[in-house]
């Protein structure tokens, strides 16, 4: 382990403007990262070129274009550049968050003798999949590309069990865990908003809500089913969706002419209103089948919430007993939900919060550091207990 402190590079794509889980997971250890005495520098794509300080260290973006049908989804095409930058900043650890159109950077890591790892934030096959590939081939194409990803990078950073099979069913050797976290200040029970439930749902209604990106390898339908099972069932039940994204049209049209009781809320920048809204909800939907950890699930968890989540992702993992995992259908998410609304409301609150204390975003800073065989604060250090902030 190298007790001095250390520049750790990271360079991430898709990464959306202002939201979402992979933000959120920069953010966070970045912060964690600076608080242990490292210096930690992000490079991501943008609209031009920027360079600031932060509370996460010192962000970077470069100019990247737009991928089409994505909702702003930008990424990092111009390998001159990023390299020069690299050789610039001359790192002693490099981090990569994208193991497609950045794997290309455990070479350039190799040949300057730079110990890098990939972490991997999504299953290869389980996103090949929602986009359309029979699992023959999803398998197939899965294998092929993480064998790559393997020997490019000295580690593998996998942050559930879900995560790491396919790595390790490829044979390789340099898979380490590292869980993602959650801020259990900023996000807790007492949000709870009785004037915002009364906005969004009658007495006698379930306040049901998705917090997600509505594309495709999200699958943000799934909960429109679910809510329309519901509905012919007879539960009285509303769904509030909080996200944006290239799905959005479509989903709210569908919802009109099927006369659902949806509200579209689109990006919520203000993360307390997003956090009140967690909190106020009965339970949350979490209908991704490809994701490896799910931090909006889990800070649905922290602000009391149980969660119902795909069963073909790594949730049921990361949710224990703390909410019910679904096969992807409306119908068994539908099932799901009716059989967690059975449980007394304090019993499945408090279980939530429970299980969501389990992931502290100091554990995660100290695995994460851990892979890059650098110093890591003391386990006791307050400076972790401070609520983050948008960057």
């Amino acid at each position: 382990m190298t007790a001095r402190p250390l520049r750790i590079v990271r360079l991430a794509n898709f990464v959306t403007p202002a939201s979402g889980g992979l933000r959120t997971a920069l953010r966070e250890l970045g912060k964690g990262f600076r608080t242990a005495g490292h210096e930690p520098v992000l490079i991501v794509p943008g609209a031009r070129h920027t360079d600031t300080d932060t509370e996460q260290g010192r962000v970077v973006t470069l100019p990247g274009p737009l991928l089409p049908g994505t909702g702003g989804y930008r990424v990092l095409t111009d390998r001159r550049r990023v390299a020069a930058l690299l050789e610039d900043l001359a790192p002693d650890r490099l981090e990569v968050s994208d193991r497609t159109t950045l794997r290309w950077t455990g070479r350039w890591a190799r040949r300057a003798r730079v110990p890098a790892v990939m972490v991997s934030h999504e299953t290869t096959d389980g996103v090949l999949r929602t986009w359309g590939l029979s699992e023959n081939l999803s398998r197939r194409a899965a294998d092929a590309l993480n064998t790559r990803t393997a020997h490019a990078y000295a580690r593998v950073v996998c942050t559930t069990e879900y995560a790491e099979r396919e790595f390790v069913r490829t044979g390789a050797r340099n898979v380490v865990r590292a869980p993602l976290g959650v801020d259990l200040v900023e996000r807790h029970p007492a949000l709870r908003d009785p004037g915002l439930r009364a906005r969004h749902a009658r007495d006698g209604e379930a306040l049901l809500v998705l917090c997600s990106r509505l594309s495709v390898e999200k699958r943000p339908g799934t909960a429109l089913d679910a809510l329309e099972t519901l509905v012919r069932r007879g539960r009285p039940v509303v769904l509030v969706v909080a996200g944006d994204g290239p799905l959005r049209p479509r989903l709210e049209q569908r919802a009109r002419e099927r006369g659902l009781p949806v509200t579209f809320l689109g990006h919520l920048f203000d993360r307390s209103a997003l956090g009140a809204l967690q909190a106020t909800a009965d339970l949350a939907l979490a209908p991704g089948p490809a994701e490896t950890f799910g931090l909006a699930a889990l800070e649905a968890m922290a602000c009391g919430t149980p969660v119902v989540a795909s069963a073909s992702s790594a949730l049921p993992e990361v949710i224990g007993s703390a909410g019910a995992s679904a096969a992807d259908r409306g119908e068994a998410f539908a099932d799901a939900v009716e059989l967690l609304l059975e449980r007394p409301e304090s019993e499945r609150r408090e279980t939530a919060r429970a299980r969501a204390e389990c992931f502290g975003w100091d554990t995660a800073v100290r695995a994460f550091l851990a892979a890059h065989d650098a110093r890591a604060p003391h386990p006791a250090d307050p400076r972790h207990a401070v609520p983050g902030g948008a960057a």
